[in-house]
């Protein structure tokens, strides 16, 4: 009985606190005076006080990019580009259940295993799309695979109860398509209001009545793919496709649903994609809050390097993106460009980092790297849980590889996170990685990358220059020769 008291009072003090804050953040002066604290509480902690004790310039592009998320967050907020309904959701679940109601699921997990959980999964329900874009690393075979409804469920159950998730990124596939049981992902979003969810979509489903049952959800925010302006949209896409992405941006903005961009860089249009123009047409002129950029990998459908980013274009990417988070605090953030905000690679649930669930149920490290030792569902037959999944000798071996990398050294001893991407950076590691854990194959496509002798060629080749590219500029940039002891 007391305990259920203390647990009622807690409640109430958390939703007095966010109800409060909630009404601030609407009034513009006292949002600019709580974002200021929250910028000079971020600088403190990651700069001056760096507990982790990683190198100094990593600490401060880590504080560029937190200071870029608070920046567009307050500009949505100024051009109503965020319902009040939407902020309350987003203080409930990042406040109430992410930062107060996770904590002692975390202590539990970090107590009973030795290092801290995951801090979000992405989940594939459904491989079906109504697109088929080139290249694409979702939809490669003729399968019509999907996570029944009451796996998905019980993923995020647990998930919340083992380890104090409240955060889940939702791909595929086409999220809006999925179907099972009779319920959508956005019956599962109701189930799981405590929860919030990022969904990676095309944006061609959603029209005002989508947008407004998005809205009185408040807990999805979608990030909608683009390839650049019309021309570059359409041709990857299908004819058609930018001009529902803009109807699409419109409907949200109307009923306060904050969206975010997603773009795939490829070779092709990675200079448009990093151009002011790109960035004021959608950032300012559409009122996107955020933006993804996920370099192509060559492993889905139709594989070809040739499309890859080359090194050079990577080694400009770099500077130009920092250029805009830095200068423009636009928020920008890509797992290769961006490594040194994430302190590298995240994958195989990495302290704080995530892993992949796919449509069959396969559990891989990352959505780029399809290679697997669990299926989640035959894991719940078999009377498991997802503390197993992510104990797979493949999980527990990349994980010594980040911390052997990066994650675990000394400041000056760092290997460079401006490459620190496995199976893009050091892919002739992560094979032997793979093969030596026995992982198998997630896909058709996944296993003829394995055994392809010239696929293995090039990208080592590809390792190799990035290598050099990067290698020198790590050392001078990064790492601090005065804090060798």
């Amino acid at each position: 009985m007391g305990a259920a008291v203390k647990n009622t009072s807690k409640k109430v003090s958390v939703n007095a606190i966010l109800f409060l804050v909630n009404s601030l953040v609407q009034n513009e002066s006292m949002r600019k005076y709580i974002l200021k604290n929250i910028e000079h509480r971020m600088y403190l902690d990651l700069i001056k006080e760096n507990p982790y004790g990683r190198p100094a310039k990593v600490q401060e592009e880590k504080f560029w990019m937190g200071r870029a998320l608070l920046h567009r967050i307050h500009v949505a907020l100024s051009k109503r580009h965020i319902s009040k309904e939407a902020s309350n959701a987003l203080l409930k679940v990042f406040l109430g259940n992410v930062f107060f109601g996770g904590f002692y699921s975390r202590k539990k997990f970090v107590e009973e295993h030795g290092f801290r959980p995951p801090l979000f999964i992405t989940i594939s329900p459904t491989i079906l799309c109504n697109l088929r874009c080139a290249g694409c690393y979702a939809d490669a075979g003729a399968s019509r695979a999907t996570i029944p409804f009451h796996i998905l469920d019980r993923i995020i159950s647990d998930a919340k109860e083992s380890w104090g998730m409240h955060f889940f990124v939702i791909s595929g596939g086409e999220p809006f398509i999925y179907k099972s049981e009779g319920k959508t992902f956005l019956d599962l979003a109701e189930k799981h209001s405590d929860c919030y969810f990022m969904s990676y979509t095309n944006g061609t489903l959603i029209d005002n009545r989508m947008a407004e049952r998005l809205a009185g959800l408040g807990n999805i925010t979608p990030a909608i793919s683009v390839e650049g302006f019309e021309k570059e949209t359409d041709e990857r896409r299908g004819k058609g496709t930018y001009q529902k992405i803009i109807r699409a941006m419109s409907n949200l903005r109307k009923v306060g649903v904050p969206f975010g961009i997603s773009v795939t860089i490829t070779k092709d249009n990675v200079d448009l994609a990093m151009s002011d123009e790109f960035i004021d047409f959608y950032f300012e002129e559409q009122g996107a809050a955020y933006g993804w950029r996920f370099h192509y990998m060559p492993i889905g459908r139709g594989i070809t390097l040739s499309r890859m980013v080359s090194p050079d274009q990577r080694v400009g990417m770099i500077s130009r993106e920092w250029e805009l988070i830095r200068d423009r605090r636009i928020f920008l953030a890509d797992f290769w460009t961006s490594g040194t905000s994430s302190d590298g690679c995240i994958s195989a649930a990495r302290a704080g980092g995530y892993f992949h669930i796919n449509w069959n149920g396969d559990v891989t490290p990352c959505v780029f790297a399809p290679y697997t030792q669990h299926n989640v569902v035959d894991v719940y037959e078999s009377g498991g849980s997802l503390d197993e999944v992510i104990q797979s000798p493949l999980f527990k071996a990349i994980r010594k590889w980040q911390d052997d990398y990066a994650y675990e050294r000394k400041p000056w001893e760092h290997g460079n996170l401006l490459t620190q991407c496995p199976i893009r950076d050091h892919h002739k590691e992560f094979r032997k990685i793979v093969v030596t854990t026995g992982a198998k194959p997630a896909d058709e496509a996944a296993r003829e990358c394995l055994e392809d002798e010239s696929y293995m060629r090039g990208m080592d080749a590809y390792d190799q220059k990035m290598s050099r590219l990067t290698d020198r500029r790590w050392q001078r940039e990064y790492l601090d020769p005065e804090l060798r002891p």
